[in-house]
């Protein structure tokens, strides 16, 4: 697997199946966040979507297996929203493509100047045929291997994007109702704005995935992943070399392939990792909001302190509760704002008034 230096300057202990690349580009606005608590009429820029009612709920860690940084467990309160009922698809993503003629993150070179910016100082420059247009591709392994160093399953792909997701000799032909994955928190942004919607607030996003439930570990209720029925797409076996694909697939499944939650809102947990709206601070918690919170008002990661990360959530096909428990509602995770990977995609909300 080809490493590179952008790796070794990413490496942290706090682990997961996703990863973080430093920022290559200047972000992407997505407009301001609005909110109300009355249900507005059905738009047709409604279509595909469900009305999420605003309330108030404990935001945070659930069970034994939360994070710091999903501490303290914290009154909030969000006002009603539309949210779409399943990840934006590789079909949707290309109608903005071609209405637009957008070019993504991943199938852009990687401007050096932007990108030293959140490395250490005196990063040395990465040869030219590193940044080439790329993105990370997932890689299993043969044999168990140090789940600390995440770069032993990532493998940075030149011409890996939202049309070849493993890279080239990849394609998404046949794969309309997937997930569109490959695509960076300014894609998803610039996909939102041109739909006339935005990105959820972390706060908007765990409310909408407890599904109506009060204080329970998954959209679905307490029951572990792997008792009963199967309930989402993710790794399950020996991370990263063995996957009994009991759900069916090795990869990503397509949208709604498991039951909805309380809300009729599908794969809130597993399939993709999810954009959101908010800065990424480990210790935003300890101040935030409990009003319809919209973030911190700068981006803070203590094993990365020169990126600027977004939050994702919801974990992918890639989770496995042995080690990283991405599916729990509350569980938190970050990436660099142009990173694109082979799990992360997102979803689109709107205001009541959009």
């Amino acid at each position: 697997m080809q490493k590179t230096t952008v790796f070794s300057h990413a490496k942290k202990a706090a682990i997961c199946c996703e990863s973080n690349l430093p920022k290559r580009f200047a972000s992407l606005s997505a407009g301001e966040n609005e909110s109300s608590l009355r249900k507005p009429n059905v738009l047709a820029t409604h279509a595909g979507m469900q009305w999420i009612p605003g309330g108030s709920y404990q935001m945070g860690g659930d069970n034994h297996q939360a994070m710091e940084d999903e501490y303290p467990k914290h009154t909030v309160k969000v006002y009603g929203f539309w949210m779409d009922k399943t990840e934006v698809t590789n079909a949707q993503f290309t109608r903005f493509v071609k209405a637009t003629g957008y070019i993504t993150t991943a199938e852009k070179k990687v401007d050096w100047e932007e990108l030293k910016k959140q490395l250490p100082p005196g990063t040395p420059k990465l040869p030219d045929s590193e940044l080439a247009p790329a993105s990370l591709v997932f890689k299993a392994t043969k044999t168990p291997v140090n789940l600390a160093d995440y770069s032993q399953w990532w493998e940075w792909k030149q011409g890996a994007n939202w049309r070849h997701p493993q890279g080239p000799g990849s394609s998404i032909n046949g794969k309309d109702n997937y997930p569109v994955v490959q695509v960076s928190w300014q894609d998803a942004a610039a996909y939102c704005k041109w739909a006339g919607k935005r990105l959820p607030t972390e706060a908007e996003w765990e409310w909408a995935a407890r599904g109506k439930l009060r204080n329970n570990i998954y959209p679905w209720g307490n029951e572990p992943v792997n008792a009963g029925k199967l309930k989402a797409n993710i790794w399950q076996g020996q991370f990263p070399y063995h996957n009994t694909i009991q759900d069916g697939y090795y990869r990503l499944a397509p949208i709604a392939s498991f039951q909805a939650n309380g809300y009729g809102l599908y794969d809130m947990a597993g399939n993709v990792w999810e954009w959101c709206q908010d800065y990424y601070n480990a210790g935003y918690y300890k101040q935030t909001s409990a009003n319809n919170p919209q973030g911190p008002l700068k981006s803070y990661d203590p094993e990365e302190p020169y990126a600027v990360k977004r939050v994702i959530r919801g974990g992918s096909f890639l989770c496995n509760d042995s080690y990283c428990s991405g599916f729990r509602v509350s569980r938190r995770m970050k990436s660099t704002e142009d990173s694109g990977m082979e799990h992360l995609g997102f979803r689109c909300v709107a205001s009541a008034n959009q």
